[in-house]
């Protein structure tokens, strides 16, 4: 646990400090150190609130091998990773942890006997005990040997493992895990040979951690905490990370910030640091208990440093030498912050003053009372007190140039205080007289822990017997007198795991003990029962939450302890008495000579490793021993940059206070430290920014620099672009070749844009970081650093070129950082094909044929001088997905609006919105409740302030929840067996708490008892297991899943083809190109087939699999696809399929087999699914409040027609963005096939059965044909751009939206055709149970009118713009009935197919600037039985009267 909330209270201080980040911002570092007692304990029990929650040994080691192999995977250390477990502890710490295990155990017991109370069936396997994860219990011996066989398998499997040494320091090591890491940083350091640019990373959940990163004065020292979030009830995702990273340098760089304002730079802030951190202990930690009143939350941090700064200039030193505690300082320092006692008490004494006057003097505790009488009896006792306590310079102070009142006054106050002091004691301790004797001993025992703490961060344990015997601290005025201490230690030896066991447990947990110990917990006999109460106090001592308590249970004696085991110890077993023993540490490094079998102790989970290449040697015990005296050498903080850290340097600021920061996605409590950035000297004019910055590589986002490429630049007015060809991405170095740039003006539109960004950058600098940009005159737009690529150049080199972003960002000019060098690793480089296409080595195709299979180099010396490679590609047989994406309708989750819902069930909207969500039902009855215990009876379907959804039952649009059948079944059987809590929801609607007496007001009805009941059922269905889903998460529904699955199965078979490659067509999965996108252009959509190209990846290398859910995000990067693979693999998930073989996978580690498919006009597959695209490709809007979002959406299945069965019997891919290109004139073919037909025939076939269905004479289908192709090549090109303007919208939107040939016909006809619009709409409605639509006009410059309509469930349409408002009417609600999924009859002569319910309120995401109707940029509507919107429908009925310009190629 370390220092309680000191982590929080750090991170809420200095806000620039702590940094949520993804997995692709996570910098590099050399050592990796994992402090794995918070990995077991969250692998092995993430809810001990939930007792119904089971879980195996075999899924806790599974988790756990999933967890290492993630984080080494994110982290990738270079030298050393270092995986330590907590052995036996020091005596001092075993006390904090018996108070712990006791209070765990009877927290379960009590949750278990409510559970039971309330009527609710708890399952027969028995419950995880947390208390196993101590030293020496049979669970620990299994994950030792399971650790050990994770580590051989890596080494031996793994490449990205083999060139680090891996340390496991296992629980039979003795020491907490914390510090064993410790001890070996402090032994590398006193290496000569020692790097003091290592970067070392520190992960684990404690938050001393801080603290220990700081004793090392390493300077690139970072913390690592992830934030597990919970996807829905008991279920832990591994596979979504959210961490936090604390940098220990930039944290020391904040400090010297704070103390040089106040106490110049005349002092060794190394020397300060050591003082800050020992003055983080006077607040508690897992040694010694804080301190009467001093409490982090109530600002007792700040108190201290105010404290040490006026005291500093006094001392003529330090507190803190290295570890050795000064006693003469610091008993100065000690008595200034006494001053503390006096003026908290000086708060609660004139309430006692209060008191007094109502009560007399009896506000003193009885106990106080008789024991100061006693003390009367005895004038010896009573002098040395008098004395002890008069000893007070303050009081002597005070009392001076005083009247007789005034001195009446501070004696009584003084006598008060000391009254308040003495009641303290006599309380807490349970002593019957405070003496002088007494004192003095609290004073050395506490002086004696600080000086104890201080040896063990610097250096190591100084006594494993040593402990602080009181639960707790004296007063700071009573600790004097300290100066003249000698403080010795006996290093003694560490507990044996079996003797730390009894000392640590409690009774409940004794089944984790040899049963030859069991019988000194439980028999009244046992020498040491008195240690094992069954019942315990706890007392809160100031704090607030229950955690933090106090546990009021005896010290174990350790005499008596051994005394009472030494009987027991020959009962024995060989395999225990192997157990209670103490090993080395050791280290693995991979071995290629070696080569053995390694056995596998759980066969059925974990193979054997048929070739283990792996070498084990062990680490003498005292091996990092570090003597008294070493200090750590001091290093220049400031030489090198590395990419990735913080850095406070390079851009001039000031540090002032404020409060409000969000820190924790909440706003924070206390005071923030605000860096303030100065203004530049000489000015910022754009075109001089340009000139320096434009398509140079420079970092963005001080502190937290990234590096980015810049390719405009714009004051508001103007801006200064690259005028670069698509697709080229180069950074113009040299000042021989200068960026070509365009120079061009903002429209209103564009510098509103500019507004918005500087706006939102401002916010989040000082929201987040506690950043004050102050006024931003210039904006930078740049292409973040995603990563390095090897490009083959001529004459067969390579080189290795930076890749860049394709999303564009806006960054303030002042964050940005130029004419910097940062450090990058010395990585394998290469410098020819030969060297980077070596035979055997593992590459992907990115081109066609063979689009994205995996393949071996083979022997290229004959043909690598012609730039060509040998490989050997294996080709899977695909999966048939197409029929099943054409029936997706009959499988997908049927959803509604709640009133629809509510109209069925026979309840208000309400309601189901209520039911759907949380209901607490307190006990006890509104006017009179019982206590705060609430019960949650709620559905708990929906989770509007998660953003969360549950996949089948629940879905969340723009405007309101839908729900399925499922839900409507779940709240008919709610409403059947408990209606008399839909009553009196319903009869109490605002409230958000109800009670049991109220529900069940009769005498002879139980709330309770229903409230188990409620509570019960809740639990015992099926809904209670699903997990639920960010709303943001477009997915395919189970049912489709697991037909995917089947047609998975039937296709295994695989072709090997030999053929010889151009270089820049092949992908070789390496360390430096992780994060870069095998290929940029890339489209992802829905049943989209991909495969893994990553290595050391969870998902093996070259594994393919199908997309079946896209979670958008802001940032190109960080857009997540779920995967279900084609086969199950250790670590995989159960995303809605029926065995672990789904995966949450970025876009850098898929190739995406289906765009290949796409671009390759040999092949012509049915699609489904749009890509999700940024919303602004080119100078995106920031806006936080409504932030732009990758979105998705789905083409479901449509009505067939004549012309769409033609479409599906040639294989064309309707959902294709591409361009029909012009063609030759169609020629007739002179016989008919069966098979597919060919183009000319296609061609002619269409258009001769659009002639006889439309009743249309050629010329007019002709003619329009090509007006219809330019349209097209046009739109191609816009869609391109993703920056049309609504002029051109607008005018696009006047031409016909039908079919084509429509334009040429008779306008008489044209009216006949949309005659009927308006009624159709209206019965349609009606049909659905919606109120009649609602039409509205919107007038313009142009004298041209726009209709707009609104429909009850939310939908709004805009029509095109018209001359007459009866033209406007009638087209607004042709598009209305396209967008409900109804194709309007008299048009297309046709029936109307079934309405989709579910589809009727879905809201329009085109982007801004946009109609509905028009193309926009990316559209998203729920991935799952959506029909069709306008602009997909007209593209396909354009395509169907192109049949002269399309060209099909065979």
């Amino acid at each position: 646990m370390g220092v309680p909330k000191f982590y929080r209270w750090i991170s809420e201080r200095y806000p620039c400090l702590s940094e949520v980040v993804k997995e692709h911002q996570i910098p590099e570092f050399d050592n990796l150190y994992l402090d794995m007692n918070g990995i077991i304990h969250q692998c092995s029990h993430p809810n001990d609130e939930d007792v119904h929650f089971r879980i195996s040994e075999e899924k806790i080691f599974a988790d756990i091998f999933h967890y290492l192999e993630v984080l080494f995977r994110i982290i990738k250390p270079r030298k050393v990773f270092f995986m330590a477990v907590d052995g036996v502890a020091p005596r001092a710490k075993m006390n904090q942890q018996r108070g712990r295990r006791f209070r765990s155990a009877k927290e379960a017991e009590d949750k278990i006997k409510k559970a039971l109370d309330k009527g609710e069936v708890l399952p027969t396997e028995a419950r995880f005990d947390s208390n196993c994860i101590t030293p020496g219990t049979d669970f620990m011996a299994r994950l030792q040997e399971q650790l050990e066989y994770f580590v051989h398998n890596k080494l031996s499997t793994d490449k990205l493992w083999q060139n680090v040494r891996v340390y496991l320091s296992g629980h039979e090591t003795p020491g907490e895990g914390e510090h064993k890491i410790m001890e070996f940083i402090r032994s590398e350091n006193r290496k000569p040979s020692h790097d003091p640019n290592t970067r070392h990373c520190l992960y684990g959940l404690d938050a001393d951690l801080m603290m220990l990163g700081l004793t090392s004065h390493e300077p690139n020292f970072s913390l690592l905490r992830e934030e597990v979030r919970k996807f829905g009830k008991n279920v832990l995702c591994l596979n979504v990370f959210h961490f936090n990273t604390l940098h220990v340098t930039c944290t020391l760089n904040m400090c010297v910030f704070f103390f040089q304002k106040h106490i110049g730079s005349d002092y060794d802030l190394e020397r300060i640091i050591d003082d800050w951190i020992l003055m983080g202990f006077l607040v508690g930690n897992d040694f010694i208990p804080h301190l009467p009143h001093l409490h982090i939350s109530h600002d007792a941090l700040p108190l201290l440093y105010k404290t040490y700064i006026s005291v500093l200039p006094s001392l003529g030193g330090y507190l803190n030498e290295n570890g050795h505690l000064n006693l003469r300082n610091f008993e100065k320092y000690l008595e200034k912050l006494s001053e503390f006692d006096r003026e908290h008490f000086s708060e609660v004494f004139v309430d006692l003053k209060w008191f007094e006057s109502k009560v007399g003097n009896k506000y003193l505790n009885e106990a106080a009372g008789l024991a100061a009488e006693k003390e009367a009896a005895s004038k010896e006792a009573n002098k040395k007190e008098v004395c002890c306590f008069s000893h007070n310079p303050v009081k002597k102070v005070i009392g001076e140039g005083k009247g007789d009142d005034e001195e009446e006054e501070d004696d009584m106050f003084e006598t008060e205080f000391r009254q308040y002091k003495r009641t303290y004691y006599m309380t807490k301790m349970g002593v019957d007289v405070v003496s002088d004797e007494f004192l003095a001993k609290q004073a050395r025992c506490y002086v004696e822990g600080i000086q104890w703490i201080l040896h063990y961060y610097y250096h190591g344990v100084q006594s494993w017997s040593w402990y602080y015997p009181f639960h707790y601290a004296p007063f700071l005025s009573d600790i004097r007198n300290i100066a003249g201490l000698k403080l010795t230690f006996d290093l003694g030896k560490p507990f044996m795991p079996f003797q730390q066991l009894l000392a640590v447990l409690p009774a409940a947990s004794m089944e984790l003990l040899p049963q030859a110990y069991r019988h000194l917990m439980t028999s009244e006999n046992s020498p040491i029962i008195e240690y094992y109460p069954l019942d315990f106090k706890t007392d809160l001592n100031g704090k607030q939450q229950e955690w933090e308590a106090v546990v009021l249970i005896p010290f174990i004696d350790e005499r008596c302890l051994l005394a009472a085991m030494d009987p027991c110890n020959h009962n024995l077993t060989k395999q225990e008495k192997a157990r209670n023993c103490h090993t080395e540490c050791a280290v693995y490094t991979y071995d290629q000579e070696a080569d053995v079998t390694y056995s596998s102790s759980l066969p059925q989970l974990f193979p054997d490793i048929i070739h283990c290449h792996v070498r084990k040697e062990h680490i003498p015990m005292d091996a990092w021993y570090v003597p008294l005296d070493h200090v750590s050498r001091p290093y220049d903080r400031s030489s090198l940059y590395f990419c990735g850290f913080p850095t406070l340097q390079h851009i001039r600021h000031k540090v002032s206070k404020k409060s409000g920061v969000v820190v924790f996605q909440q706003s924070s409590r206390g005071e923030n430290t605000i860096l303030d950035i100065l203004p530049s000297k000489e000015g910022e004019v754009c075109d001089d920014v340009a000139t320096q910055v434009l398509g140079k590589a420079v970092f963005v986002n001080w502190p937290h620099l990234e590096e980015a490429r810049i390719i405009a630049v714009s004051d508001g007015e103007v801006k200064f672009c690259l005028e670069e060809p698509p697709g080229v991405q180069r950074v113009y170095n040299r000042a021989s070749t200068p960026p070509p740039t365009k120079v061009t003006c903002l429209s209103d539109k564009e510098q509103k844009d500019w507004v918005k960004d500087v706006q939102g950058l401002t916010e989040h600098f000082l929201k987040r970081k506690g950043i004050v940009v102050n006024e931003t005159t210039v904006l930078l737009y740049g292409q973040l650093l995603t990563g390095r690529k090897y490009v083959p150049k001529a004459n067969g080199v390579v080189e290795l070129e930076k890749q860049w972003a394709k999303q564009v960002l806006p960054f303030a000019y002042q964050t940005v950082v130029k004419d910097i060098k940062a450090f990058y690793s010395s990585l394998t480089c290469f410098k020819s094909l030969d060297e980077l296409f070596p035979p055997t080595t593992t590459v992907f195709m990115v081109g066609n044929p063979y689009y994205g299979a995996m393949g071996e180099v083979q022997d290229s010396s004959d043909v690598i001088k012609d730039g060509r490679v040998r490989v050997v590609f294996n080709v899977p047989h695909e999966p048939q997905l197409e029929t099943l994406i054409q029936n997706q309708h009959k499988y997908c989750v049927k959803y509604s609006p709640g009133y629809v819902l509510a109209s069925r069930l026979g309840v208000t909207s309400y309601l189901v919105s209520r039911f759907s969500g949380s209901i607490f039902i307190g006990r006890g009855s509104k006017k009179n409740p019982c206590g705060e215990q609430k019960a949650n009876v709620g559905l708990n379907l929906k989770f509007n302030k998660k953003n969360e959804e549950v996949p089948g039952y629940t879905k969340r649009t723009e405007k309101e929840w839908l729900y399925s059948v499922a839900v409507e079944d779940l709240l008919a059987e709610y409403l059947d067996r408990f209606s008399e809590v839909f009553n009196a929801v319903s009869r109490n609607s605002h409230d958000d708490v109800f009670y049991e007496d109220d529900i069940w007001p009769g005498l002879d009805q139980n709330g309770a008892e229903k409230v188990a009941e409620i509570t019960s059922w809740l639990k015992s269905h099926p809904v209670s297991s699903v997990s639920r889903t960010s709303c943001e998460l477009q997915v395919l529904d189970t049912a489709i899943v697991e037909r995917i699955e089947e047609a998975v199965e039937k296709t295994k078979s695989t072709k090997k083809v030999r053929v010889t490659v151009k270089p820049h067509l092949l992908f070789r999965p390496l360390e430096q190109q992780q994060g870069v996108v095998p290929d940029p252009d890339s489209e992802y959509r829905l049943f989209d087939r991909v495969v893994n190209i990553r290595e050391s990846f969870t998902v093996p290398l070259g594994l393919r699999g199908t997309i079946i859910g896209i979670k958008g995000a802001e940032r190109e990067a960080e857009v997540l696809y779920e995967v279900l693979f084609d086969e199950e693999f250790a670590g995989g998930l159960n995303i809605r399929c029926t065995s672990p073989r789904g995966y949450r996978v970025p876009p850098c580690a898929l190739i995406n087999l289906s765009h290949g498919g796409r671009v390759d006009h040999t092949s012509h597959k049915l699609t489904a699914i749009v890509k999700p695209q940024p919303a602004a490709f080119f100078f995106p809007v920031w806006n936080f409040k409504k932030r732009v979002r990758y979105v998705v959406s789905q083409i479901a299945h449509r009505a067939t027609t004549e012309f769409e069965d033609l479409i599906a019997s040639l294989k064309i891919s309707t959902g294709s963005q591409q361009t029909p290109t012009p063609a030759a004139p169609p020629q007739v073919p002179s016989s008919q096939s069966e098979g597919p037909l060919s183009p000319q025939s296609f061609a002619m076939k269409g258009t001769l059965m659009l002639k006889e269905m439309l009743k249309i004479d050629g010329a007019g289908a002709g003619s329009h044909s090509s007006q219809e192709a330019a349209n097209s090549a046009t739109y191609g090109g816009q869609q391109q751009n993703r920056r049309r303007s609504s002029k051109k919208l607008a005018a696009n939107m006047n031409s016909p939206h039908g079919d084509s040939p429509a334009s040429a016909t008779p306008a008489n006809l044209t009216n006949a055709m949309l005659g009927s619009k308006v009624s159709e709409l209206a019965r349609v409605c009606v049909g659905l149970g919606m109120a009649p639509p609602d039409f509205s006009f919107i007038g313009n410059r142009q004298v041209t009118i726009v209709c707009q309509v609104k429909l009850s469930n939310g939908l709004m349409v805009h029509g095109p713009q018209c001359q007459s408002e009866n033209d406007a009417k009638e087209k607004a609600a042709f598009f209305a009935l396209q967008r409900l999924g109804y194709p309007p009859a008299p048009l297309w002569g046709m029936p109307l197919p079934p309405p989709h319910h579910h589809h009727q309120s879905q809201p329009y995401y085109g982007a801004a600037g946009t109609f509905p109707g028009a193309a926009p940029d990316a559209v998203s509507m729920p991935a799952t039985g959506h029909t069709p919107g306008s602009a997909s429908k007209r593209k396909h009925r354009k395509l169907a009267v192109n049949f002269e310009a399309a060209k099909v190629s065979e």
